[in-house]
């Protein structure tokens, strides 16, 4: 079955339904899908850096907030 009939069939079952559950599940599950994540936006070294903040954290190298700003205010 091509793409286009695909999407017929499925405008053909949305516009036969009465159910507001399943539209707004469509409606839903649409936005969910058209969402970029942002996560796929960074660079490699972005990614790198807050998975190696991630395993610091797990590992319990952490400073507490109020040291971190006195340190880097200027």
């Amino acid at each position: 079955m091509s793409i286009h009939s695909e999407k017929l069939e499925i405008v053909k079952l949305i516009l036969e339904t009465d159910n507001p559950d399943i539209l707004k599940s469509i409606k839903k599950f649409f936005i969910r899908a058209n969402r970029s994540d942002f996560w796929e936006k960074l660079s490699t070294e972005q990614k790198a850096e807050i998975e190696q903040g991630i395993l610091e954290s797990k590992n319990g190298k952490t400073i507490d907030f109020d040291d971190f700003m006195k340190k880097h205010r200027k």
